[in-house]
C-alpha cells in the first residue's frame, strides 16, 4: 500500500488531470500483479519464468511469509523503494507549474472535423482511448488467466484429504470450472469498474463545462447522455467478450480441446453482463438525482467485491449476500442458466437506468 501511495503520487505530478493519474497508476499497479502471476503460476507448474515474481513488489510483500517463516528482509526493499518515489514525487512537485502536468497536454486541431457534430461520434472520441486500454489489459488477463487454468490441478499436490473433495465435485474437470467461474466473477467485477468510469463521464463533462456547450444546439439532454451511456452499456460487453474469447482460446489450446472449450468460457464471461450492468445503472441514477453524490456508485463496487471475496468466508447473512447483483448471475461453466436471475437483473438496472435519466433530463445543468 505504501508503495502504491508513492507511487500515485508520482503520477498525479505528470499529468493535469485525476483521471490521468489514476491511469498511470493503475497501469503499474496491474503491471506489478501480472508479474507476480507469471512467476507464481510458472514456480508452481516447474517452468523457467519463476524469477519474473521477483520484479514486482507484490511478489516481494508476500515472501514475508507473515504467521509462518517472517522474513523481515524484504521489508528494506519495499522501504526503500517507497522513499524513492516519494522523494521523487515532492522533487517533480516543485518543478512542475500548478495545476498543470510534467508531459505536455497534446493540443487538438484547431478546427474539429465535421464526423464531430453528431453526439456519439463525440463521445467515441472521448471514450476510445479508455476503451482500447480496457480491452488490452482484459486480453493480457484472459491470456494469463486461461493459461493457469489447466494447472489448476496440481494445485492440490498430493494431498489427498483435498483430492477426495475435488473429485466429489467433479473431479480436475470440476476444479478446473470452479476456477473458472471464480476467475470469471472477479473479471465481471472488473468490467463494472469500467462501466462506472464510463457512466462518470456525463458528470465529468458537466463539472468541466464541455456539457452545456453541446446542450446548447439541438442536441437533446437524453440524447447527449444517451451517447455515452452506450460506452457504459456496449464497453463492458467487449471487454469481457475478449477476456472470454483469450481465455477460451488459451485454456482450450492448452488441452486441446478449443472447440469445446471456448463457447463454454465465452458463456461464462457473458453471463456476467447484467450484474455489470447493475452497477452502471446505479451510477445513472446518482449522477441524475443526486449527482455531487455520484462518485459513491465506486462504493457500490467495492460492497460487491467484498461480498464476493469475503462473504461467503465469513458466512454473512444470506440478504447480505443478495446485496450484491454477481451473487445472481449463473455459475458458469459447470452449471445452469437460470432465465429468472439474470432477467431481474436486467429489470433492475433498466429501471435505475430510466429514473436516472429521468432526473437528468429534469434537474439543473450543470450542478456544481
Amino acid at each position: 500500500g505504501a508503495i502504491f501511495a508513492a507511487i500515485g503520487a508520482v503520477a498525479a505530478q505528470l499529468t493535469d488531470s485525476a483521471g490521468g493519474a489514476r491511469a498511470i497508476a493503475i497501469s503499474v499497479l496491474g503491471v506489478a500483479y501480472l508479474l507476480r502471476v507469471v512467476g507464481d503460476v510458472s514456480s508452481i507448474s516447474g517452468g523457467d519464468l519463476a524469477w519474473v515474481s521477483w520484479l514486482s513488489p507484490i511478489g516481494w510483500v508476500q515472501r514475508i511469509s507473515p504467521y509462518q517463516d517472517e522474513q523481515w528482509a524484504w521489508l528494506v526493499p519495499a522501504v526503500v523503494l517507497t522513499v524513492l518515489f516519494a522523494s521523487l514525487s515532492v522533487a517533480l512537485s516543485a518543478r512542475r507549474d500548478i495545476g498543470s502536468g510534467l508531459l505536455p497536454t497534446r493540443l487538438g486541431p484547431a478546427n474539429g472535423a465535421p464526423s464531430l457534430g453528431r453526439p456519439l461520434a463525440l463521445a467515441w472520441r472521448l471514450h476510445r482511448g479508455l476503451l482500447a486500454g480496457w480491452a488490452a489489459a482484459f486480453a493480457v488477463l484472459g491470456v494469463v488467466l486461461g493459461g493457469v487454468a489447466n494447472g489448476v490441478g496440481d494445485l492440490v499436490g498430493t494431498n489427498q484429504t483435498l483430492r477426495d473433495v475435488f473429485t466429489r465435485i467433479g473431479g480436475r474437470q470440476g476444479l478446473v470450472d470452479a476456477y473458472l467461474v471464480s476467475i470469471m466473477g472477479i473479471l465481471g467485477l472488473i468490467a463494472s469498474a469500467y462501466a462506472i468510469q464510463a457512466t462518470l463521464r456525463l458528470r465529468v463533462e458537466e463539472i468541466g463545462g464541455r456539457a452545456e456547450p453541446v446542450l446548447a444546439t439541438a442536441v437533446g439532454r437524453l440524447h447527449w447522455a444517451g451517447s455515452h451511456l452506450v460506452f457504459a452499456v456496449f464497453g463492458p460487453a467487449v471487454v469481457l467478450l475478449i477476456s472470454g474469447l483469450f481465455a477460451g482460446l488459451t485454456y482450450g489450446a492448452s488441452i486441446g480441446d478449443v472447440g469445446g472449450q471456448l463457447p463454454r468460457v465465452l458463456e461464462a464471461a457473458v453471463v456476467q453482463l447484467p450484474a455489470a450492468w447493475v452497477l452502471a445503472a446505479i451510477a445513472v441514477a446518482l449522477v441524475g438525482l443526486l449527482p455531487r453524490l455520484a462518485p459513491i456508485s465506486w462504493g457500490a463496487l467495492v460492497i460487491c467485491l467484498l461480498i464476493g471475496l469475503v462473504g461467503t468466508a465469513i458466512q454473512l447473512n444470506h440478504w447480505l449476500l443478495d446485496l450484491s447483483p454477481f451473487t445472481h448471475t449463473p455459475h458458469l461453466p459447470g452449471g445452469e442458466i437460470g432465465a429468472v436471475p439474470l432477467i431481474s437483473l436486467l429489470v433492475v438496472a433498466a429501471l435505475l437506468g430510466v429514473v436516472g435519466l429521468v432526473g437528468l433530463r429534469r434537474r439543473d445543468i450543470p450542478v456544481g
